[in-house]
C-alpha cells in the first residue's frame, strides 16, 4: 500500500487501525514497534510517522479515540480559546461511553454542551472549558487566576461560570468556592476596611462617595475618602481588576486624582488582612501628608452623602471610577 494514499486517507498523520485495515494493512500494529515507522498513539489510533506529534496531531489523535462528536474541554480547550491554562490532560466529551488513556481523559456528556469551530476543532464555549478546567484542578489560586483571565478577556462572564457550575456540579467544589469568593470579595475588603479605619482613629470616611472639582465635574468615586483633607483611599484588587482595560482605567483614575490635588492611598484586600499594621502606617502617613498642604477645592457631589453611604452598586465594581 503506498504511504501517499495512507496519508490523503488521514488527518494529519492520524488515522484509525479500521481505516487501514480496509485499506489492506492487515496488521498495523507491526509497524508501530519502537523502530518501526509507524507509533500508537491510543488504542485503535496511529500516527503515519514515529517523530514526536504535533498538538494538534495529538488532539487530532484524541478526538479520533473519543468518536463522533467529541469535542474539547477543559484546559486545552481555554488555550485554544486564548486562556493561561496549566493543565497537560486532554479533556474530551463524548456522546458514547469510551475510555482515556494517560492524559486522556473522555467524558461521556448527555446532553453534548454547544461547540464552536477553533482552529479546525470543535471546541465548547469558554465558560464551560473553564469549569471543566477547574475540575481538574487543586490550587484555588490557580482557579482564581484562570476565572479572572476569562472574564477580564471577555471569553465569558461570571454569571455564565456560575451556570455552567450549577449545570454541572460534580467536581465543582473548587470553582463554586472562587466565584462564591468573588461575589464577596468586596464586603469583606470593606469590613476590613472600615475596621482599620475605626482602629487608627482618623476622620470617619465617606464610603464609596462621587468626588468632584470645583465646577461639578466628576473626579472619582473612592472606596474612602477623608473630606476634611482630601484624600482617598482606593481598595484596588489586583486578581479581579487588573486586566488591559481595568489597569488602563486605574492609570486614568489616579491622573485624576493627581491633576485636581487629592492625595490616593491604594491598598490590596489581601493586605488588609495579612498587613493590617502595615496599612495603618500608610494610611496615617497619608493622612498627614494631605492635611500639610493647602486643600484642593473638591468636594462630595452629594452633600447629603453621609460616612455611611451605601456600598457600590455591582455595575461599578469592575469600574471604580467614571472614565
Amino acid at each position: 500500500m503506498r504511504i501517499e494514499l495512507l496519508r490523503e486517507r488521514s488527518d494529519l498523520g492520524v488515522i484509525s487501525a479500521t481505516t487501514l485495515r480496509s485499506l489492506g494493512v492487515s496488521n498495523p500494529w507491526r509497524r508501530c514497534t519502537s523502530d518501526g515507522p509507524w507509533q500508537r498513539m491510543y488504542p485503535g489510533v496511529v500516527l503515519l510517522h514515529n517523530g514526536p506529534p504535533t498538538p494538534d496531531q495529538h488532539l487530532t489523535a484524541a478526538l479520533l479515540r473519543a468518536g463522533p462528536g467529541a469535542a474539547v474541554t477543559g484546559a486545552e480547550a481555554c488555550r485554544r480559546h486564548g486562556l493561561p491554562a496549566r493543565g497537560r490532560e486532554l479533556h474530551l466529551l463524548s456522546p458514547t461511553t469510551i475510555r482515556g488513556t494517560g492524559p486522556l481523559i473522555i467524558e461521556r456528556a448527555t446532553p453534548m454542551p454547544p461547540s464552536t469551530d477553533v482552529g479546525g476543532f470543535p471546541v465548547v464555549s469558554a465558560a464551560r472549558a473553564v469549569v471543566d478546567a477547574c475540575r481538574q484542578l487543586r490550587s484555588p489560586d490557580e482557579a482564581t487566576a484562570l476565572i479572572a483571565a476569562a472574564v477580564q478577556r471577555g471569553r465569558c462572564t461570571v454569571e455564565g461560570l456560575r451556570a455552567e457550575a450549577r449545570t454541572n456540579r460534580y467536581g465543582t467544589n473548587l470553582v463554586r468556592t472562587v466565584l462564591a469568593d468573588l461575589g464577596r470579595t468586596e464586603s469583606i475588603a470593606e469590613r476590613d476596611a472600615r475596621r482599620l479605619s475605626r482602629r487608627i482613629r482618623l476622620t470617619t470616611p465617606h464610603w464609596n462617595v462621587t468626588i468632584t472639582d470645583a465646577d461639578g465635574h466628576p473626579i472619582g468615586r473612592p472606596d474612602a475618602w477623608f473630606d476634611d483633607v482630601a484624600l482617598a483611599w482606593e481598595i484596588d484588587s489586583r486578581a479581579f481588576h487588573y486586566g488591559p482595560r481595568d489597569y488602563e482605567r486605574t492609570l486614568a483614575r489616579n491622573t485624576r486624582y493627581a491633576t485636581a490635588g487629592i492625595l490616593v492611598v491604594q491598598t490590596l484586600p489581601t493586605r488588609l488582612h495579612t498587613h493590617p499594621d502595615q496599612v495603618a502606617s500608610e494610611l496615617r502617613r497619608a493622612h498627614q501628608a494631605a492635611a500639610a498642604r493647602p486643600r484642593p477645592p473638591v468636594q462630595i457631589a452629594d452633600p447629603k452623602q453621609t460616612p455611611q453611604t451605601r456600598s457600590k452598586p455591582e455595575t461599578e465594581r469592575s469600574e471604580t471610577n467614571p472614565p
